[in-house]
């Protein structure tokens, strides 16, 4: 009898698959088509890309025209159809995900979008789960964020318990969310999730007094605009965050204000900064960890408004300071005439970012924020930081 060898070749056991997420936001609609690889079927998977695109305006400005908003869903389901195999379609999982635009609608005008959706997917070739179309609560926003950010850095997989924390800016909420170490930041002031993540969150309409409304812009999207009430006409506002002679009609929540700058009086940085105090002193807990070595991401219109205003490329993102905000902010403010062209509100974003972060969370000026865009770029092992 005669043996012969039997040479054994290693399995290739890897395998790819999909995921789809829309991010619903408040001023425009975002798809990440995210490509997964799990080398081993004992290990987790690692995100090996993602194909990203937008459309604006958010499903929010279809409140009344439902079907409208579903079309731009379908347009984004294309770009899906085209990046993930046809074979996987029928595997793929597809999810919407609405966040602070959908939030503040009237309810039934919301579920009249998340309907529409819902159609959409049902008629997709694509994987629908059980609740794959909701609204995302604040809460919810911020340790998702946390979790992607950790994750997309590497700090997920460390033995350590060393993490960064993230600074979101939304355009109907912000959240900042970290892994606490003081135990009374953990028990007493915030959101707790199983004693390892903190998050601080602020919905717009948390942020309303008698004589200030604090609301969110629904093209600029930063919960960032306060006007004093001009006269009896409780729908028209002024501020001297604004150019002296702007004035636009814009529509947020249903109801069309008129708001503008002061032609008889005063504008420029001091004056703004007093009236965005005004609403963030006090109202926002100053959690300890930031007032130490904790590392900080700021993202979404951190982003925006930091290449808006020159402070970093907007192709790569950078490292800032958060007296590089308060800086600008000034340099804004004080020659409104010379950037508006580029947005009328840039001053008032540019201090309200300033005042929330060294008024509102406690950052010191020396504090050094990595600001980037949340778009994902992957390589060999795993994601790297968010780009938007």
């Amino acid at each position: 009898m005669t043996c012969h060898g039997v040479v054994s070749h290693p399995v290739n056991l890897s395998h790819t698959f999909y995921g789809i997420m829309f991010d619903a936001g408040s001023t425009g609609t975002r798809i990440h088509i995210y490509t997964f690889i799990q080398k081993d079927p004992v290990e987790l998977p690692v995100l090996d890309n993602e194909m990203y695109h937008a459309v604006k305006p958010g499903l929010s400005a279809y409140k009344d025209k439902p079907e409208e908003g579903g079309n731009t869903i379908r347009a984004l389901l294309k770009v899906a159809k085209k990046t993930v195999p046809e074979d996987e379609w029928k595997q793929t999982p597809v999810v919407l995900k609405a966040t602070a635009g959908l939030r503040l609608l009237p309810k039934e005008k919301a579920n009249a979008l998340l309907d529409e959706v819902r159609e959409v997917f049902d008629e997709s070739p694509f994987f629908v789960p059980n609740n794959s179309v909701s609204i995302m609560n604040g809460t919810n926003e911020g340790v998702l964020a946390w979790v992607t950010v950790n994750f997309l850095t590497g700090h997920l997989y460390a033995k350590t318990r060393k993490t960064v924390g993230i600074l979101d800016l939304g355009g109907g909420s912000t959240q900042i969310t970290f892994l606490p170490k003081s135990k009374a930041t953990a028990v007493i002031h915030l959101f707790r999730l199983d004693k390892y993540i903190c998050i601080m969150l602020q919905d717009t309409q948390d942020f309303y007094k008698s004589d200030t409304l604090f609301n969110c812009h629904p093209r600029w999207g930063q919960c960032n605009n306060w006007f004093t009430l001009s006269g009896l006409d409780w729908k028209v506002f002024t501020s001297s965050c604004l150019p002296k002679k702007f004035r636009e009609d814009w529509t947020f929540g249903g109801i069309t204000y008129k708001v503008s700058g002061i032609p008889d009086g005063y504008a420029g940085y001091k004056l703004c900064y007093y009236e965005v105090m005004r609403v963030v002193k006090g109202i926002v807990h100053q959690p300890f960890e930031v007032k130490g070595s904790s590392i900080f991401y700021a993202f979404s219109y951190y982003f925006d408004r930091a290449v808006e205003s020159g402070l970093i490329d907007g192709s790569r993102g950078g490292m800032v300071e958060v007296r590089d905000f308060k800086k600008r902010a000034k340099e804004v403010c004080n020659k409104m005439t010379k950037y508006r062209p580029i947005s009328p509100f840039l001053c008032m974003d540019m201090t309200y970012i300033t005042c929330l972060l060294k008024e509102g969370f406690g950052f010191k000026d020396n504090t050094m924020l990595q600001v980037r865009q949340e778009q994902v770029t992957g390589h060999k092992g795993r994601g790297q930081a968010p780009r938007r």
